[in-house]
Formats: structure tokens, sequence, C-alpha cells
């Protein structure tokens, strides 16, 4: 005689959790790659304003002080890039930079000319906070104005262009990054909303004992916010190691490593699956709450 087998339970706030979790991660694994882009997008930007020099040409015939107290005076200034806690403040001799020219040009200028016209010079990188357009004339006519400075040099329409397509590229990634989230989001509601489709005669039921809404919701919310908690942990955890087999690939990509706004996006990568999990679960249980015994059908 054939045995009946043992039916499980169905316990209210008991919809499949691993489809759940994997859904999610997935989703929240895609912001973070994007996330990623974004974050190596700032640091190319800043690498490249950092990069472009300032000259600050120098009077003739200054004294060895008066040039160590100027380059103290540029280090001091907070428009200076630092770099490994050293202000990135350099001088160039007229004699190096006379030996620069040469080995560009191939050709001995100060023979024909008898002399060397080239002045002392500090170059200079400027931050990247500072490094608009704006910024750059103001520190200009700052340095004009120190004692012993000729003229202060910088190539005004590259670093013009160099902002404004960084500025068009920001511009466009945000509005992806926009897009992006807005799907995911989108993307994980609906997918809690079709893991409590199977509870809403639970719902129904515990309503007809007369359980209360914040009774009913309880055991939905908890879920939630620990599958929002777990797929955003394991997204981070993924994500992190592409992150270092991106690296073991291409070396050259950990000089665009920032550990401050990676640990920023795991951070929001794990508030973002527990919120949006939370507040899909709280709308999906009310609705079906909300529903009459004949549209659950």
């Amino acid at each position: 005689m054939a045995q009946n087998r043992p039916t499980r339970k169905k316990t209210l706030g008991s919809y499949p959790h691993t489809m759940v979790v994997f859904s999610i991660t997935l989703a929240l694994l895609v912001i973070g790659l994007f996330g990623l882009l974004l974050i190596h997008a700032h640091k190319i930007s800043n690498l490249v304003k950092e990069n472009l020099e300032m000259q600050v040409y120098l009077e003739r015939g200054l004294p060895e002080t008066q040039l160590l107290q100027l380059q103290q005076d540029l280090a001091r200034q907070p428009y200076i890039a630092v770099k490994d806690q050293q202000p990135q403040v350099r001088f160039l001799s007229k004699e190096e930079g006379a030996k620069q020219l040469i080995d560009q040009t191939g050709e001995d200028f100060q023979q024909f000319l008898g002399d060397n016209p080239l002045r002392d010079a500090f170059l200079l990188k400027i931050s990247a906070e500072y490094g608009n357009t704006d910024n750059l004339s103001r520190i200009r006519e700052q340095l004009r104005q120190l004692p012993g400075v000729y003229e202060v040099e910088y190539v005004e329409n590259l670093i013009t262009s160099v902002n404004r397509n960084l500025r068009n590229l920001s511009l466009v990634l945000l509005g992806f990054a926009t897009v992006l989230t807005f799907v995911v989001v989108v993307l994980i509601n609906n997918t809690i909303k079709l893991a409590l489709f199977s509870q809403r005669f639970l719902i129904r039921s515990m309503q007809l004992v007369g359980a209360t809404p914040s009774f009913i919701q309880w055991p939905f919310l908890r879920r939630a916010t620990w599958q929002g908690l777990m797929s955003g942990i394991l997204a981070g955890l993924l994500l992190i190691a592409l992150l270092q087999y991106a690296y073991l690939q291409l070396e050259e990509l950990r000089l665009l490593r920032d550990d401050r706004l990676l640990a920023v996006l795991l951070a929001a990568l794990v508030m973002l699956g527990i919120g949006i999990g939370f507040l899909s679960s709280w709308r999906a249980v009310r609705k079906y709450t909300a529903m009459s015994l004949d549209e659950l059908y």
C-alpha cells in the first residue's frame, strides 16, 4: 500500500530563498561593476589633471637663498599636488632645460646664439581639485605677484580641452549610472514581488484568523532584510574577486586603485540590497493584504 509522502508545511515568509538571493546578488553585481568603472574614471581624471604642469619662470641672477625660500613658499600652497607626502614642486635650472631642449631637437642652439637664453624655473603640478580653468587663472595671477617670478605659463588650450572632455565623459557615465540603477531597482522589486506571489493565500488566511498587518508583515520584512544583507555581501565579495583578477591580468590597473571609494561602493551595495529588499517586501505585502479574495486568483 502506497504511503503518502509528508508535505512540508508552508510558514509565513517561507518563499524561495536561494532564487531571490541569487537574483538580487547578480543585480547588485552589475551596479558594482559600473561603480568600479566610475571610480576608475574618476582616478584617471585626477591623474590626467595632476600631470599637467605649470611653469614658473624666474628672474635672472636670483641668489640661492631666495630660490630655496621661493621653493618652500610654493610647496606650502594648498593647490600643489602631493605624492607620497612630497609636494610636487621641482626646480629646473636653465642648464638642465637647455640640455633637455638639445636632446629633443638634436641641435645645440647655444653654439650659434653664443649664450643660453633660457631661465631657471619651478615646475608645479596642481592638485586635481584646482585643475579647472578658473582656478588655474587665479593661481597664475597669484604666482606672478611673488618676488623673483618673471612669468607663469601653462598649456591653457590643452587644459581647457581636457576639462571639457572629462566633464562630458562624467555626464555620460552619470546618465548611464542613473538608468542602470533604476533598472536594477525595478528588477529586484519584481523578483521579490514574484517570490511573495506564492504567499498571497497564506497572507489571506492569517488575515481571516485576525492577524494584524504588522504581525503579517514582520516575517517578510525580516527575511527580505537578511536577503538584502546577504546579497550585498556576496556581490561585494564577487566584485573584490573580479577586481583582484583584473589586477593580476593588468598590473598597471593598480595605479587607479582607491580603497576609500571602493569601501564606500561596497557599503552602498549592502545598503542598497537591504533598502530595496525591505521596501519591495513592504509594498508587496501591503498590496496582497489589500486585495479581495477574487483578486488573489
